[in-house]
């Protein structure tokens, strides 16, 4: 389905970014959201495309479920809700703490070997009551450290050295960085350090939505297949409760969905069908309804995506408006890929 062929790296440019979607109050589009789109088929051609999908971009955490697959090809043993965890970005629940605790302890190391950044719990109530109690920031509570706890277990089961499990020549990163380009069938741009401390490799949005294609769609028990099932299978392992990707896994049968800072995300069917969007601005808030819009452009049924459409405007504390995706984007405009 999916040619392994490297094409060349994507060209570092500013993205010529399209409206995808608008804030609408009282009749009147009061803010535009810029961004990109892409839409592949179940052959792996882009069926709909909106912006620029071919730009370098940072795919920031929506890249993790490549890195989890390029962590299980280097033997990494986990699955289930602790392999969801190693590709989350996570509220900081208890759940999520005593997951990488568990990973930590597997690889017979501790919270202090962590070289992700200190921080507090990504949720606002979590977050909220962790500083009620008094607790400062940790490396534990920050959202990519069961990312981090897996780094370092599939390190110590190599071999390799952990101080410096993050330096992008380490042979971890190495192994992740040449996944990186399998997946997504192309050359990466440039690296940077993401915020978490780890390597950053920009891809395009056509890349990114190869790779998550192939990740869905992979056979059965391959390292894709394992990443896949683990985060679909404990969906809330990779986000937290409330959180919109583990709904929108819940609500499409099949679906693979990560988020990224910055307005990305990916999602995927496991018949190949997948969509990437980049919002230019980072809003969340446009951010969902583009990928529900996107979905719906590839054909998932409209009805299970309607709790993912913009959120209400408010005026005086009544509704007055709302965020809705552009035209290209509605359910009801355009054919839908089948």
């Amino acid at each position: 389905m999916y040619s392994t062929h490297h094409v060349d790296a994507p060209p570092i440019r500013e993205p010529l970014h399209a409206p995808v979607a608008h804030l609408i109050r009282g009749g009147v589009v009061e803010g535009v959201h810029y961004g990109s789109v892409a839409v592949l088929g179940p052959d792996g051609e882009v069926g709909f495309r909106l912006g620029d999908i071919e730009a370098a971009c940072y795919p920031r955490s929506a890249l993790k479920p490549v890195q989890a697959v390029a962590m299980v090809r280097a033997g990494l043993p986990l699955d289930g809700e602790l392999l969801s965890l190693a590709a989350a970005s996570h509220s900081g629940e208890e759940r999520h703490l005593a997951g990488t605790r568990r990973i930590l302890e597997l690889a017979g190391l501790t919270e202090d070997d962590l070289r992700n950044v200190p921080d507090l719990p990504f949720d606002p109530a979590v977050r909220d009551a962790w500083v009620r109690e008094g607790r400062q920031p940790s490396r534990l509570a920050q959202n990519c450290s069961g990312k981090h706890a897996a780094m370092l277990y599939t390190a110590r089961l190599n071999g390799w050295s952990l101080d410096d499990y993050l330096d992008p020549l380490h042979p971890l990163q190495q192994a992740v960085a040449e996944i990186v380009e399998d997946l997504t069938g192309q050359r990466v741009a440039t690296v940077t350090v993401d915020g978490c401390g780890a390597p950053l490799f920009a891809v395009s949005l056509h890349g990114l939505a190869r790779a998550g294609a192939r990740i869905a769609a992979a056979a059965s028990g391959t390292p894709e297949a394992r990443v896949a099932d683990a985060m679909r299978g404990y969906a809330e392992m990779a986000s937290g409760a409330g959180r919109d990707v583990a709904a929108l896994m819940r609500a499409v049968p099949g679906l693979l969905v990560k988020d990224g800072f910055e307005g990305v995300q990916v999602a995927a069917l496991p018949d190949g069908r997948a969509v990437a969007a980049k919002i230019s601005d980072g809003a969340g808030r446009a951010r969902v309804p583009v990928a529900a819009g996107a979905l719906a452009r590839a054909g998932v049924d409209a009805s299970l995506l309607k709790e993912f459409g913009g959120e209400v405007v408010l005026g005086g504390g009544m509704p007055v408006g709302e965020v809705r995706v552009v035209p290209e984007l509605s359910s009801v405009t355009g054919p839908a890929l089948v």
